[in-house]
This record gives structure tokens, sequence and C-alpha cells, in this order.
């Protein structure tokens, strides 16, 4: 049997100052495999992005342990790359600066990082926008540049912070199916926070739903829709049941 790409065992936050302690992930387990899309639904405010962040190594735990193939991680991994809820472009640099900022962090030789950057402008459909800068582009370009600079380092595992949540339901529908085909075609791991239900169905192989705060697993239910995933999908009683199923979970 493969071993998984990241396990997650005994996971642990707190966060505690002079004054409070705040008990935010409480003993969560599980594995996510290679090529695996899975998305982490739940209560607002359980702890759904702490527990992103913990595994792209910019927290650390209180307990427990992040296995990324075979090995501890201890801190930001080149093979995990995160898009957050906000894009956070830099103004002052045009879209392809902001995709290649990655590469360069990492000293990748210059015509090298923009050859890399432009074939990825193109895989997200903004190569006429190359020398445009942020203040100029809508939320969905932002997001989509976002993604774009997340990929340009070819990570194994793409975490995503709910990049969607703030754009229009149409805008939205269109990045998923975009983000489905990006994710089969750079045949990566995805791992995605999300509070909308439908969404998670959409993409996922599997979803796990978490618990109030402090958060545990209260239930892992597995997405057998076939795939490629379409919009028209959405309307089958299938899809619709699962859409029940988790609800019934968030609130129970």
């Amino acid at each position: 049997m493969q071993e998984p790409i990241l396990k997650i065992d005994h996971l642990q936050k707190e966060f505690k100052d002079a004054s409070n302690r705040l008990h935010a992930v409480n003993d969560i387990s599980f594995s996510v495999s290679t090529g695996e899309f899975l998305c982490i639904v739940g209560p607002s405010g359980c702890g759904k992005t702490t527990i992103l962040q913990l595994m792209a190594g910019l927290l650390q735990g209180s307990g427990g342990s992040i296995v990324l193939s075979g090995k501890r991680l201890r801190g930001p991994h080149r093979d995990i790359s995160v898009v957050f809820q906000k894009p956070n472009l830099m103004p002052w640099r045009t879209v392809l600066q902001n995709i290649i900022l990655p590469l360069q962090i990492y000293g990748v030789p210059k015509e090298e990082a923009l050859h890399t950057g432009r074939q990825y402008l193109e895989k997200v459909g903004l190569s006429d926008f190359a020398a445009t800068y942020p203040k100029a582009l809508s939320g969905g370009m932002e997001q989509r540049v976002a993604v774009a600079r997340a990929l340009v380092q070819k990570p194994r595992i793409l975490l995503l912070d709910e990049p969607f949540g703030a754009l229009d339901s149409f805008t939205r529908e269109q990045l998923n199916l975009e983000l489905l085909r990006l994710w089969r075609d750079q045949n990566i791991t995805a791992i995605m926070v999300t509070h909308n239900i439908r969404e998670a169905v959409l993409l996922a192989d599997r979803v796990l739903v978490l618990t109030p705060r402090p958060a545990t697993i209260f239930k892992e239910i597995p997405i057998d829709l076939p795939r490629p995933r379409t919009e028209e999908l959405e309307y089958t009683p299938e899809f619709v049941n699962l859409t029940y199923e988790i609800r019934k979970a968030i609130k129970a």
C-alpha cells in the first residue's frame, strides 16, 4: 500500500498569552493520498483555517505531528503551496512579476522564471495580462493570478483556504471548474477549506466534517461521483443527497 503524501497524527493547537488560552484544534488525525482532492468543512470559527496553516508549516502544533512524504514537517516546504482567502498580490508588481515571485525567492534564473511564469499565465487564461498591474484586475482574475503563483513552483500539495469565497456565484462556479482542470492536469494533491457545501461536493474525493471549536473530525464522507465533474452533476439526486448528508453532519 502506498504511503500517504501527508499524514496528520493526533494534531493539537492551543493559542495562549498571559491571560487567555484558546484550544483551537483537538486531537485530529487523518491521511491524504497522492493525487487526492480533500475538502474540509465545518461550522464558522471551528478551526478550519488553523488546520490549513498547520499543514502549510506556517503554524507549529501544540501536540501531535504532520508528516510529509515520510518526514516530519517543521516549517514551510517547497512541496506545499497555499492559496489564501485574499490574493495578496503586490500592487507594485505586474501580474507576471507577482507569479514568478516564488521562483525568485528560490533563486531560479530570471529568464527561466519568466518563461515558467508565462506558461502558468497561459494555464489560467491570463496570457494577455502579463504586464497589467493588480489594480486593473477583477476579483476573479486576481484569484487566477494567486493560483498561478501557487502552482508556478510545481508543488506536490496545493492548500486552498476558501480562495473563491468573496466572489459572485457565477465567477466562483467557473473558477471551481478551472481549478479541477488544473488539479487534474498538474497531477497534484489538493486540500481545500470551504464553508460552501456544494463546492466541497463538486470538487472533492472525500470531505471531512469538523466539530465546533476545538476542532476534531466528526465525520468523513466519501464523494463517490464520477469524474470529470461538470455543472450538470450538481442537479443530480446523488449530488443533492451528498450535500444534505454533509449539512446534517455540520448541524449535528
